[in-house]
């Protein structure tokens, strides 16, 4: 049995080169380059944020047409659909700082003014996204705070009555948002506010008949927070 033993294990030494000379040579492939994942950006969710900016009245306004600050705060919620659209409403109220201007004189010195100190909206959203970018178009109810008209002669007070409040109007915009880490984003919009016209109905002749728009054109860069309702940015391999 021993000698059987080593007898085999002679052969194998023996024929183990022969048999390996006859394999064909080993190739190599070259390892696939590295694919860094690719970013998933998932809009659905809320979301609360702060903004600020300017605020320009229209032509034909009671408040000039000077620049003046304006810095508020907004929620709201977006859902993502079919991979790349975004579908959504907001609530935005804004504060504006000071008067715009000193206001409109009439040839026999009769003066009116008019501020708007706060700006309110109820919208929808609607955009397209891709990557990290969101364009999208809002629209829908506006408000604002008494509007402070007055009239003055001589730098005295005179009494006035007008067609109305107008506190209650429309607003559409348009903006660009970016996602630049997981539950942030930044924005930049343009949104306009139509309150209708305010027209003089009582006071000093020359302004009894009198119409003058009630608009607003604004200009805002924003800060939202998102919670991340339908899922963190994720990585897609």
């Amino acid at each position: 049995m021993k000698k059987l033993l080593l007898g085999t294990a002679a052969l194998i030494a023996f024929a183990a080169p022969a048999f390996a000379a006859d394999l064909p040579a080993r190739t190599y492939t070259k390892a696939p380059a590295y694919t860094a994942p690719e970013a998933v950006y998932n809009w659905t969710g809320f979301y609360i944020g702060g903004n600020i900016g300017g605020a320009f009245a229209g032509n034909n306004s009671l408040q000039g047409s000077d620049g003046r600050f304006m810095g508020g705060v907004q929620g709201g919620f977006d859902y993502q659909f079919a991979t790349n659209w975004v579908i959504g409403a907001e609530a935005q109220y804004d504060w504006l700082a000071g008067n715009s201007g000193a206001g409109l004189t009439f040839p026999a010195g009769t003066v009116v003014t008019g501020n708007t100190d706060q700006l309110g909206s109820v919208t929808g959203r609607f955009g397209y996204t891709w990557g990290p970018a969101l364009l999208y178009a809002k629209g829908g109810y506006a408000w604002r705070d008494n509007p402070n008209v007055g009239v003055s002669f001589a730098g005295t007070p005179v009494a006035f009555t007008t067609d109305g409040s107008h506190r209650d109007g429309y607003t559409v915009g348009a903006g660009l948002e970016y996602m630049f880490a997981p539950n942030w984003s930044a924005k930049v919009e343009y949104q306009y506010y139509n309150f209708g016209s305010t027209t003089f109905t009582g006071g000093p002749a020359e302004i009894v008949g009198s119409r003058f728009r009630d608009d607003e054109h604004t200009v805002k860069a924003g800060l939202n927070y998102r919670f991340g309702w339908g899922g963190p940015v994720a990585a897609r391999y």
